[in-house]
């Protein structure tokens, strides 16, 4: 297995979040999957199957949403006309990858998608981990922000009765 996914290449670093899914490129999936003619393989086992590949499974991606992966990818890098494929990608969703193992028939289909699996599922509980801590950090700062407001009730209320004793002693 550590010999299908290289370090440099870890699965979670191909996972994208786009129109509020995780989602992996065609691209990446035909490189993890060993395809010997890239997307095109990917392509034309769903072209075959498309009746398992409904749109929450797989969707093509707009030119700004690829654009978009393409600038994360390199901060720097100019989208020249004709440098990167003429057609947008398509994405697949954790529920499309698991349908594209069952319609492929590489060598090493059924290790990497087990390899996906774990790491979308992964992704999910960093996720769920980081939203719970979050949830607790704001309800901390709106208790604090309760307590701050409290206080400044009470310096308040203290400031008028000094004002108001500061009179009664000068007079």
């Amino acid at each position: 297995m550590n010999e299908i996914i290289k370090e440099d290449n870890k699965i979670e670093h191909l996972i994208y979040e786009i129109r509020g899914k995780q989602v992996m490129l065609d691209s990446d999936l035909a490189k993890l999957y060993h395809c010997k003619n890239g997307t095109k393989t990917i392509n034309l086992a769903v072209k075959r199957h498309i009746k398992r590949f409904p749109e929450r499974f797989m969707f093509r991606l707009t030119k700004e949403e690829y654009y978009e992966i393409l600038r994360f990818h390199s901060e720097t890098l100019e989208l020249e006309k004709g440098k990167y494929s003429k057609y947008l990608p398509y994405v697949f969703t954790e529920q499309g990858v698991a349908m594209l193992a069952t319609v492929l028939r590489t060598e090493v289909a059924e290790d990497v998608s087990i390899a996906i699996m774990d790491a979308f599922v992964m992704m999910r509980k960093y996720i769920s981990t980081n939203l719970i801590e979050q949830k607790y950090i704001n309800n901390q700062v709106m208790k604090n922000t309760e307590d701050i407001k409290v206080l400044q009730e009470s310096f308040s209320k203290f400031e008028k009765e000094s004002k108001r004793n500061e009179i009664y002693f000068n007079k």
